[in-house]
């Protein structure tokens, strides 16, 4: 059947919110200081009734039943409803679209559910329908041309044997991205799903049909369900004509607004957005920031709704009614807003949210009239009372209660939002913590003031508005308190060295990526298939918040918001000895885009069995392995001694992978890796000694907020965050991928370092020292980081330096140091040595200098493993 086109995004409103009440006095009316400066450059079938089971005349498996034909891919385009930016496409497993939801803002801190409880065994039911053509089975598809872009396995493959399959060292799991946007998208049908009336699965290409009847069979539970007459064809042949039958992904479109919202005027569809500014920053800070925030809102849409609060000891709310002068009303920070002050704010003259069109003038000048802290304290000292402008912030976005009339609320399309520009901890007010982590009661208090801030973007999260929060400067901002409020609504919290280049390109990027809500995401498996544990931007599902069936053994996780950024890493078991030939697993996600349009995306996917268990290694993605792998690691490192421990954990599991399905070597304690994984140790060992779990990065803070973005980022940036992609400088212009190893250090070259959140240029000395060449080459190196990066979010920074400078040990540490191997494995793991003259590969050695970190390969042997062969 021909594939509707998507309709043209419409525009949107603002979300409703409710905020605390304390009585405060009423909002003291301030003009804005000039400005010292200028500003910077479907046809609908009706729903599956429960149908009788029918009596049968035997029982199979769909790997057992006649095979149809195969199955038609429909080539019809599908444009998208939303592309928030997604991170470039790197070297990935066998898989080629790699998949959890793009390197999303560092999404919120992830959480993890675990469940043992069987799930329910079910029995395939017999067929008898009076038909005597056999029903439609794809049996025969071609799994390598239906490999789903949403969803990247650990292997291909599925081993029958539980006590081989369950080997919790290496592990078996996937990579989920539902809210991936890709070109072209998936198959979009505007009729409503059929889903088995038994555990709510949907039907999809492998479904079995019967012709006759137009009756499929459930692919998880075995059910044979009645599609209402509407899979009843003359012949296999134009079942294909069905997308849910033909493709892996379907998005199932419904244009009608949920129950209980009103639709809204075009003009309101763009959700606003609330910047939120620290106002206690010093002048170099402020200058950056000043900057940032001028190019920021000089890319916005014309039509996007903006507005502007600065915050110290009290809150500034900035007013556009008056045209080309701005007002501020200023309410006190140490309590919140009381309702007194939020009506004289909501229902007075004042507009808070004006279109870009009408107000940029003003929005320049609020800008540039910021002025530097006056007062001689510490940057940690200052009273900052960051939770109580949030606050006012959803106040804002909430608008007069009259928007919520007989239980009825105006929504945006998509979540509102609010972006914290901060520059240190919150230390007045609700929420906030003493300056000095010497206080007597400072655990107390900061336990309280985590409560606090979960509570509220909890609240944010409850009316459709995400919280970002920017940082930068050199000021710790206690990540522990204002991690809860971006993760509890489904933002992203971020660090930066400073409000430069960096923090603009993220403002910029956090402000344009989209957005879904009342997002509900439905994991389903075989019944051989356990899910384990769920690690992900997200919580489970209150049972009420989703339909149920009678034998409905999926997981269901509530999503904080739904965006391309996202990815679930997905652990899982066998129950027992598997007897079929295929394992099913069917994720469907459920949300409201940013056009406000229901959308339902389900992907279904299906893996062979096997016995043998080098075809299980060799199927094996070794890059989606080592993420998952990394990703359940990391989720236990909550301290820096947490992490210290887990790189003995990662040492332990190596080992354990090489015992269980390496060789050991005659007359030898040692075990030889199995080589078909042979790329996996050597991500792990990137592991942990870099940033995740090693100490090259310097304050908690940071690798907090690294480890909780890397828990969430997609496949994408978690690899490339994971192991660094070096590419060497040629001539031309031309770039050579290398191993990470320090022996890319040559003097004659620039190297670009690639580590997912930074990436570094490196100018060998020799060439640094020539003007023009070095230029062209630094040049060159700038911009393929740019074009690795232009769409990845966070943004990483990009630092450059030469051989021999200070900063080259950010480059240095991060390099596998092979040096200390001797020229054999060099050459081995690092073949461009053979392009070196023995006078060069001299001057290589001799510029390295001796310490004590381990190579790979001294590494392995210290587990009393044989380093597996390079691929």
């Amino acid at each position: 059947m021909d594939t509707p086109t998507r309709p043209p995004p419409p525009p949107g409103s603002s979300a409703a919110v409710a905020s605390p009440n304390t009585p405060t006095p009423r909002p003291e009316r301030r003009p804005t200081p000039p400005a010292f400066s200028s500003p910077l450059s479907a046809r609908l079938s009706p729903q599956i009734p429960q149908q009788d089971r029918l009596p049968l005349s035997s029982s199979r498996t769909p790997g057992s039943l006649s095979s149809g034909e195969g199955v038609h891919h429909t080539g019809s385009p599908v444009p998208q409803f939303s592309t928030p930016p997604g991170p470039p496409i790197f070297s990935s497993p066998l898989r080629p679209a790699a998949v959890p939801f793009q390197a999303s803002p560092a999404t919120p801190q992830p959480v993890a559910f675990s469940w043992g409880s069987s799930l329910p065994t079910s029995s395939s039911p017999p067929y008898s329908n009076g038909s005597s053509e056999p029903p439609h089975h794809s049996a025969d598809v071609d799994e390598s041309t239906l490999e789903s872009p949403y969803v990247l396995f650990s292997a291909h493959k599925v081993l029958k044997r539980k006590k081989l399959a369950n080997v919790p060292s290496l592990g078996f799991g996937a990579l989920v991205s539902p809210g991936r946007e890709i070109a072209p998208g998936p198959e979009v049908v505007h009729h409503e799903p059929h889903r088995c009336q038994t555990c709510g699965a949907y039907s999809n290409l492998y479904c079995e049909i019967l012709v006759g009847s137009g009756q499929w069979q459930c692919v998880i539970c075995k059910n044979l369900n009645s599609s209402d007459g509407e899979y009843i064809a003359p012949s296999k042949e134009d079942l294909r004509h069905w997308p849910e039958l033909s493709s892996s992904a379907i998005d199932y479109v419904q244009n009608g607004n949920r129950p209980g919202f009103v639709p809204v005027s075009d003009t309101r569809i763009t959700a606003p957005i609330l910047l939120v500014i620290d106002e206690c920053l010093d002048e170099a800070h402020l200058q950056h920031l000043q900057g940032s925030l001028h190019a920021f809102v000089d890319s916005l849409p014309l039509t996007m709704r903006l507005g502007i609060i600065t915050y110290g000891r009290s809150v500034s709310v900035y007013d556009f009614s008056e045209g080309s002068v701005a007002l501020a009303d200023v309410l006190p920070g140490d309590k919140s807003p009381s309702q007194e002050s939020l009506k004289s704010l909501l229902y007075g003259t004042g507009v808070y949210l004006s279109p870009v069109h009408a107000s940029l003038p003003v929005v320049h000048m609020i800008f540039s009239s910021l002025r530097p802290y006056k007062l001689n304290l510490p940057e940690a000292s200052r009273d900052r009372c960051l939770g109580t402008a949030v606050e006012v912030a959803l106040a804002i976005i909430r608008g007069p209660s009259a928007d919520r009339t007989h239980g009825i609320i105006k929504r945006s399309g998509g979540n509102c939002r609010i972006l914290v520009c901060s520059g240190g901890p919150n230390t007045y007010g609700p929420g906030s913590v003493p300056h000095s982590f010497s206080h007597p009661n400072y655990a107390y208090m900061e336990k309280t003031a985590m409560k606090w801030m979960d509570h509220l973007g909890q609240e944010a999260l409850r009316h459709n508005t995400t919280v970002d929060i920017l940082c930068a400067g050199t000021c710790p901002v206690r990540i522990p308190i204002l991690q809860p409020l971006a993760k509890s609504s489904g933002g992203v919290l971020i660090l930066h060295d400073d409000f430069g280049e960096a923090f603009g390109v993220n403002l910029q990027r956090a402000s344009s990526r989209a957005a879904g809500s009342h997002g509900l995401f439905e994991i389903r498996c075989s019944d051989d298939i356990l899910v384990t544990q769920v690690i992900g931007p997200g919580e489970e599902a209150a049972v009420d918040s989703h339909e149920t069936y009678k034998r409905d053994s999926s997981f269901c996780i509530q999503m904080h918001s739904v965006e391309e950024t996202q990815s679930f890493a997905l652990s899982m078991e066998t129950k027992g000895d598997i007897k079929n030939d295929y394992v099913y697993f069917q994720f469907a996600v459920r949300y409201m885009n940013i056009y406000h349009t229901d959308i339902s995306r389900v992907i279904t996917v299906r893996l062979p069995t096997v016995d043998s268990v080098s075809m299980y290694l060799r199927s094996i993605q070794e890059n989606a392995a080592a993420v998952l792998i990394a990703k359940r690691t990391l989720l236990h490192a909550k301290t820096f001694s947490d992490a210290i421990d887990l790189r003995l954990t990662v040492d332990e599991r190596v080992k354990d992978i090489a015992v269980k399905y390496g060789s050991q070597l005659p007359k030898s304690k040692l075990y030889r890796f199995p080589q078909e994984l042979s790329t996996l140790p050597e991500s792990l060992f990137h592991l942990r000694r870099g940033p995740l779990l090693g100490n090259i990065v310097g304050h908690e803070d940071e690798r907090s907020v690294l480890r909780n973005l890397f828990l969430n980022a997609s496949f994408d940036l978690s690899f490339r965050m994971l192991a660094p992609r070096c590419l060497m400088h040629r001539e031309g212009g031309t770039f050579e991928e290398l191993p990470a190893y320090d022996l890319a250090m040559q003097s004659n070259v620039a190297v670009v370092l690639d580590h997912g959140t930074e990436i570094f240029i490196w100018l060998g000395a020799e060439l640094a020292a020539q003007e023009g060449k070095s230029a062209a080459a630094l040049a060159a190196c700038r911009t393929l980081a740019e074009e690795l990066t232009e769409h990845r979010f966070p943004a990483p920074r990009i630092l450059a330096f030469k051989e021999g400078s200070s900063q080259a040990r950010y480059f240095v540490s991060r390099l596998i140091p092979a040096h200390k191997d001797p020229p054999y494995e060099q050459e081995a793991r690092f073949p461009q040595l053979r392009t070196l003259t023995p006078e060069q590969r001299t001057r290589l050695k001799s510029s390295f200098l001796h310490f004590d970190d381990y190579s790979f390969c001294e590494w392995m042997r210290s587990l009393k493993l044989v380093p597996p062969e390079p691929s």
